[in-house]
């Protein structure tokens, strides 16, 4: 059993970081948000699934005008991405807008349904829009790389395997960490992101200190809205087909990857997204070996929201949050 889960496991690992990569940026727009308003926006997951529309949308017009063939496609990619985070920050803005501004000052709870009815809107939308134009809300994209690389893992010992890596999960590895490495550099280097910070410690003390709190907030929901845009355009071409319910499972993982690493700090995300997309794969992978065929790979979702419970009961703020006592 032991020499069967090493000779998989190169292949897990790829597949793991792949997903893990996805979950760390999503969980990234969960935990910006808390961090500046204490609000567990639960409409993100549903935000990442419209960039995966829009960015397949963007691509059936590129290939349906000729686009697409004359077009690099790297080109392409780039401008899917931005179409799709413009698109998305602009919706995530709208949001903040319509259905939480004028609740910033009722009680969580009724932020937290208005978050829960924002999803199931966006979530019926996109199904309406997806019928209307394709006559089923089930939509299989182009993928624009879809070549594979062998890695001859074994040749490092005969108990591994040989591993299979999609030049797509290459793409969405760089993206990812590009995406997150930027937004830790914005965060922690610049004057905005000192401002968001600011923001996220006492708001309104920032607001004495001349600091905008309504623009600090709108730039907060756009970034983090963008980063789950360009993620669902980077899942779309890694697994091919979408539909308008891929963000809540997903945005389920994701903010349990925000609540493993801390919600609120934005390392510990990333942290926690990797860590979660890694025990997936590999519980998808083995699950079936580890428990003598009594659960399948089907199971591997039950580790995710295990691994939330476990650190609500012994570590609720996280590996690399830090207990706060509640304000008096």
């Amino acid at each position: 059993m032991f020499l069967n889960i090493l000779h998989t496991l190169p292949q897990v690992l790829i597949d793991g970081l792949a997903l893990g990569a996805i979950y760390a940026v999503v969980a990234l727009g969960y935990t910006m948000v808390y961090g500046i308003l204490e609000l567990i926006n639960f409409a993100h997951g549903e935000v990442f699934m419209t960039g995966a529309f829009v960015g397949t949308s963007v691509l059936f017009v590129f290939h349906s005008t000729g686009w697409l063939d004359g077009m690099p496609g790297w080109i392409a990619y780039v401008l899917i991405l931005a179409i799709a985070m413009l698109f998305t920050g602009i919706l995530g803005v709208g949001i903040e807008r319509i259905a939480y501004r004028p609740l910033r000052k009722a009680p969580k709870l009724i932020s937290l349904i208005s978050a829960i009815g924002v999803s199931f809107v966006l979530q019926d939308l996109v199904r309406f829009i997806s019928e209307l134009k394709t006559g089923n809300y089930i939509v299989s994209g182009i993928t624009l790389y879809d070549k594979n690389v062998k890695i001859g893992t074994s040749s490092l010992g005969s108990w591994l395997g040989d591993a299979s890596l999609k030049i797509n999960t290459i793409i969405i590895i760089v993206v990812a960490v590009l995406l997150m490495a930027g937004l830790d550099f914005f965060v922690n280097r610049t004057k905005w992101g000192v401002a968001m910070r600011a923001v996220a410690q006492d708001r309104e003390t920032a607001s004495l200190m001349s600091i905008n709190v309504n623009k600090i907030i709108v730039l907060t929901f756009f970034i983090g809205s963008s980063l789950g845009g360009a993620t669902g355009v980077l899942f779309a071409q890694q697994y091919g087909t979408i539909d308008p319910f891929i963000g809540y499972i997903l945005g389920l993982k994701a903010f349990t990857a925000a609540v493993l690493g801390g919600i609120g700090n934005i390392r510990g995300a990333m942290f926690g997204g990797l860590v979660i997309g890694l025990l997936e794969m590999f519980a998808s992978s083995n699950l079936g070996l580890l428990t003598s065929g009594s659960f399948g790979a089907e199971y591997k979702d039950v580790f995710s929201f295990m691994i939330l419970i476990i650190v609500l009961i012994f570590k609720p703020e996280g590996l690399f949050g830090r207990a706060v006592k509640e304000k008096v």
